[in-house]
Formats: structure tokens, C-alpha cells, sequence
């Protein structure tokens, strides 16, 4: 109720206003320009590959009616041929001879074909939702396991940056040390370094460690965050010191007042940097392309480029994997969404 409230709410409660036509107006567009093109890519991973093809294109799935006969294993295109009395009928193409197509009555297979021009019959259509672009891959590609190994590295990366992260914000942000302001400024540095240049340098220190070809090569290098660091430690900052000393007073190692107090304490900041993580490892591919060459250590963003070929891409079932990958990111966002705003509020990053 409070969603049908808040989508018919008006500045006058009897009738509306000017600034609730613009409004409501905005609104809509922004709702088109965001989830516009996921609603375009959604339907057209439901389309058969000529379907992709068409021009103009059509947001439904829609195809060339296709009628299978006894003895045709694949299915013949159906079309409206005229029949000389100003009338069309529903004829299956059989062959084509250059311009002149040969028609058979579906009803009627055994019967003599009917001659017509080309460009004088029409294409009928009909929607046509193309399962077969989500199963097929299953089947003819490693698609389990690169979807395996992209859980794999996401879910530990995740874990990893969270714990990593939170202990170097942790330091930097409730313990007084010579060089800790310079530290912290150091680590922000790092934010303004191109991630080209660092490729080399990280790709040899992970072949002399004798990790590539391994999912560890893709976890361990990125752990540790500069925008983690930044975004733990100003949300730790704002935990009152009392606490911890407190709890060191009543005998808490270091260790306890970390797991026990800063951690639960820092749940927001940490469900804003979780799906940051989640993000950033679920979609990259340049440092996964580098590490990996061998097909069965590849992540998802590495398989669904075995559907590009040279001289061919199979748009349909790209696009079908493609909306496959978007399922993990958005189910996380949607699980830690309501932390989102008090993380980050938090943090100064306003």
C-alpha cells in the first residue's frame, strides 16, 4: 500500500498539478533510460538468431512461422501467398528457384506446389520465444563450469577483500602510529595509478609464484582496495573509542575487539564495499584474460567470449549468457540494498 501511495501521490490531493505531470514525467524517463536497455537485452535473448538479424528490429521476440512436416525434419517457413481471387492463404515455402518460390498446402502436402514471385508473397510471423538460447549452451558448452569458477573467485574474492580491507581501516583509523596519516595518504595515491600500469608488473609477480593458469592468480592480486581502505576507515572513525577501551579494561585482545565490536559495528560500510566486490569480480575480465589460458579455468566473462568467433558471433546465445550473468549481481544487490544508503552516508561519500 504504501508503494500504490507513494506512485499516486499528488502536491494537490484533489486534482493534479503542473509540477506533478513533470514529475511523474522525469521519473518515467529516468525509468526508461535505466531499465530500457535490460528490458531490450532480456527480450532480445528470447529471439531466434535470424530473429537478432532483422531490420528494422522488434523489442518482442518475434519470428517467421515455421510448420514441420512428416517427412521434413527441419521447419518450413510459412508465408501469405495470393491465390488469384484477391485473397492470400498460408502456404509453406518447399523450395526456391531465383525469384520463384515453390508453396505447398500444409494441409495438403501431397498436392501439386504453387508458383509464386517472391517479392510478391509475405512472411508471416508470430512470437516465437527461443528457449533453446539459455538450454543449448548448457549442453554444447563448459558454461557449469565457468559459471562455477566465476562463483568461486567472486565469493572468496569477496570474503578476502571484506577481511583484508577491515583490518588495514581498522589500524589506520583507532590506533596512533608515526606515519599513519602519511600512510593513509599513500593508499589513496594508489587510486590515481591506471590499472595498465601495474598489469605487468602484478602478471610477473603471479607467474614467479607459479599461480597462473589458477583461479588463485585472479583472487589474491586485487584484495586489497584503495576505495576499500578509504571507505572502512571513515565509517570506523565514527565508532566511539569508549567502546574499545572498554572492552580492553575487561581483558579483549586485539583480535576480539576487531571481530567482536568493529566488525558488527561497520555491517553498513561492509555491505557497501561487499557489493562493490561482488561487482567489480563478477564482471571483470582483462586481469582473468591475463592469468587464465586454459578454457577449463575460465570464468563466465571468459566463456561468453568463446562465442565469438572470426567470421561468426552467436549474438543469440551471447545475449542469452549475458542475462544469465546479470541474475548474482542483482540478487546481492537487492539482499543488501538497505545498507546501501546508510553505508555510504556514513562514510562522508556524499
Amino acid at each position: 500500500m504504501s508503494l500504490i501511495r507513494a506512485l499516486t501521490s499528488t502536491r494537490d490531493q484533489r486534482s493534479m498539478h503542473i509540477t506533478d505531470w513533470l514529475t511523474y514525467g522525469f521519473l518515467l524517463l529516468g525509468v526508461v533510460l535505466m531499465f530500457g536497455p535490460a528490458l531490450w537485452l532480456a527480450a532480445s535473448s528470447l529471439k531466434t538468431k535470424s530473429a537478432l538479424q532483422e531490420f528494422p528490429p522488434s523489442f518482442l521476440p518475434m519470428g517467421q512461422k515455421e510448420i514441420k512436416l512428416a517427412d521434413k525434419p527441419d521447419g518450413l517457413p510459412v508465408y501469405l501467398v495470393p491465390n488469384g481471387a484477391g485473397q492470400s492463404v498460408e502456404l509453406a515455402l518447399q523450395r526456391r528457384i531465383g525469384l520463384i518460390g515453390l508453396f505447398i498446402d500444409p494441409a495438403k502436402p501431397e498436392a501439386d506446389p504453387v508458383r509464386a514471385k517472391m517479392d510478391e508473397v509475405k512472411p508471416v510471423r508470430e512470437l516465437t520465444v527461443a528457449w533453446d538460447n539459455y538450454a543449448e549452451p548448457l549442453r554444447r558448452f563448459r558454461f557449469d563450469r565457468f559459471l562455477g569458477n566465476s562463483l568461486f573467485v567472486t565469493i572468496v574474492s569477496t570474503v578476502l577483500t571484506l577481511l583484508v580491507n577491515s583490518m588495514c581501516a581498522f589500524a589506520l583509523s583507532k590506533y596512533s602510529f608515526r606515519g599513519r596519516d602519511a600512510m593513509f595518504v599513500f593508499i589513496l595515491s594508489t587510486l590515481m595509478v591506471p590499472i595498465s600500469v601495474i598489469l605487468i608488473p602484478a602478471f610477473l609477480v603471479v607467474t614467479s609464484l607459479g599461480l597462473t593458469n589458477s583461479l588463485w592468480g585472479v583472487i589474491l592480486p586485487p584484495i586489497a582496495t584503495p576505495t576499500g581502505v578509504f571507505l572502512l576507515r571513515q565509517y570506523m572513525l565514527t565508532i566511539p573509542d569508549e567502546l574499545i577501551d572498554a572492552a580492553r579494561m575487561d581483558g579483549a585482545s586485539e583480535w576480539r575487539v576487531y571481530w567482536r565490536i568493529i566488525m558488527p559495528l561497520a555491517m553498513p560500510a561492509l555491505a557497501v564495499l561487499g557489493i562493490f566486490s561482488v561487482m567489480w569480480r563478477w564482471n571483470d575480465f582483462l586481469w582473468p584474460l591475463i592469468v587464465l589460458s586454459r578454457e577449463e579455468s575460465f570464468t563466465l566473462q571468459l566463456g561468453l567470449a568463446t562465442f565469438q568467433g572470426e567470421l561468426d558471433t552467436q549474438w543469440h546465445y551471447l545475449l542469452a549468457m549475458t542475462m544469465m550473468t546479470l541474475a548474482p549481481v542483482v540478487i546481492v544487490f537487492t539482499l543488501l540494498q538497505r545498507h546501501i544508503t546508510t553505508g555510504i552516508a556514513s562514510t562522508g561519500l556524499k
